[in-house]
């Protein structure tokens, strides 16, 4: 019998992408983040912001796959309703998770406080463990099998960052890290590049700010050895052209 093979759902929430207002790109974004984890992406449904679309699609899709993620409907408006239909798909009710709560508390704190609105982002089904969002301080919301996660394609690579490796199943992920006194944003093409021409890697950045310098580490993940090496490689070499000092294994923020 041939290793089992883990599997994953995706429902995409909202008018805006079926309205081509918005071209989604959490699509294969979720699906290449999947595959370096050795998960298969089996998948996806486009649905509008109504409760009893998504509800559909959220018991469909995850009663048929060891896993299932959401985008979108997760933020501070009326239409923000993906909570409320997980809740209701899972039978729950919908709290004020503390933990959101008080880090929303303490992101808004220097930005006008906590009003209706933003208060909404700390809602979650009850039982719903969170996470970390490193980009806008809402953070996403994990329930047993099931992932909730922003539809602004940076924030939604964030959470994705934090799953990394969590998810049981994925084929055991190795990592190399390089790092230096480099600004995040003047490689974010490099990165790209890069992560697009070795499509079984996944780059992470981490930024941080060290004796009055701007830096940066990034971490190269794989479940292949050579794959690893080949993007660790080609990443060293990027950063050579660019005029970049960097040093294997990263630099310590401190």
């Amino acid at each position: 019998m041939g290793e089992r093979i883990y599997t994953a759902g995706l429902v995409v929430i909202g008018d805006e992408i079926l309205s081509g207002r918005t071209h989604d790109k959490n699509i294969a974004q979720v699906a290449s983040w999947l595959q370096v984890q050795g998960i298969r992406l089996a998948e996806v449904r486009v649905v509008p912001d109504v409760a009893g679309r998504i509800v559909a699609a959220v018991e469909a899709l995850r009663a048929e796959n060891d896993y299932l993620f959401t985008t979108g409907g997760i933020g501070p408006t009326h239409d923000d309703i993906t909570v409320d239909a997980v809740a209701e798909a899972l039978g729950v009710r919908v709290i004020v998770h503390p933990e959101a709560r008080a880090i929303l508390e303490r992101h808004y704190a220097d930005k006008g406080g906590l009003n209706e609105g933003r208060l909404r982002m700390a809602r979650a089904p009850e039982g719903a463990e969170l996470i970390a969002n490193r980009m806008s301080g809402a953070p996403g919301i994990r329930i047993g099998n099931l992932f909730l996660m922003a539809g602004v394609p940076h924030i939604a690579a964030g959470m994705l960052d934090a799953l990394t490796g969590t998810l049981e199943g994925g084929a055991p992920l190795i990592s190399e890290t390089l790092g230096g006194f480099i600004p995040e944003s003047e490689v974010a093409g490099l990165l790209r590049e890069t992560e697009r021409a070795h499509p079984d890697c996944q780059i992470g950045s981490y930024p941080f700010f060290r004796d009055g310098r701007v830096g940066s580490n990034f971490v190269i993940r794989s479940t292949d050895a050579a794959a690893l090496a080949a993007c660790a490689e080609a990443l060293g070499e990027g950063l050579d052209a660019a005029g970049f000092a960097w040093d294997e294994g990263g630099v310590a923020p401190r």
